[in-house]
């Protein structure tokens, strides 16, 4: 399937980006596999890690930082109008830190995805879900994506997975399991979304 043909996808990201360089990574290994394509790929941080493999791979990347417009609305306007330019079909955030308004949620309803380190309702609206559950003692935790809404945290659910917590777990350790599990269920959620799409297209 030519690229021109599949589902396109845009990622946002605020953090180091390791979930984005093992997403492409994966699709860098899969091509003829995958209905979907990795058209856009946004971050914020100086120490973003997927810059090179992203290139690599014929990806639009772009530094796009919140702190260089005047509030969020003028932000996500930015935002708007690069994915719209590129006609992408659903957005994914990455460890985003921020949420999405109204004008971007109308923009793309029902398009954009999430990915939330805790099972749904457990650790919600909080950055440190990982830190929660290790201080909280809980025995299993997990990892949410879901379509998302005007709160933070909320919306529909797509996939769940459960990451059990031993007596020794740190948050180093802890984390290894989430990024190894949170690699996954991305690319899980990313196809169920391509193929209900596509499913759809082609009635």
């Amino acid at each position: 399937m030519k690229n021109s043909d599949k589902v396109k996808w845009a990622l946002l990201c605020s953090g180091k980006g390791n979930n984005v360089y093992d997403i492409i990574n994966y699709y860098q290994k899969n091509p003829h596999q995958n209905s979907f394509y990795i058209s856009l790929i946004i971050y914020e941080s100086s120490d973003f890690s997927a810059i090179e493999i992203a290139k690599s791979n014929h990806i639009d990347v772009l530094q796009i930082s919140r702190n260089t417009f005047k509030d969020s609305i003028k932000h996500q306007k930015k935002l708007i109008h690069e994915i719209l330019s590129r006609r992408i079909d659903f957005i994914f955030l990455l460890n985003y830190k921020y949420l999405i308004k109204q004008e971007m949620l109308s923009t793309f309803p029902n398009r954009i995805i999430n990915i939330h380190p805790s099972l749904f309702p457990s650790f919600l609206g909080t950055k440190t879900a990982i830190q929660d559950a290790l201080a909280y003692g809980v025995k299993i935790t997990g990892i949410t994506t879901h379509i998302i809404n005007h709160e933070y945290d909320k919306g529909i659910i797509l996939n769940q997975v459960a990451i059990k917590i031993n007596d020794n777990d740190n948050f180093e350790l802890l984390y290894t399991k989430f990024r190894k599990k949170g690699f996954k269920i991305i690319v899980k959620t990313i196809i169920k979304i391509t193929d209900e799409f596509q499913a759809i297209k082609n009635k």
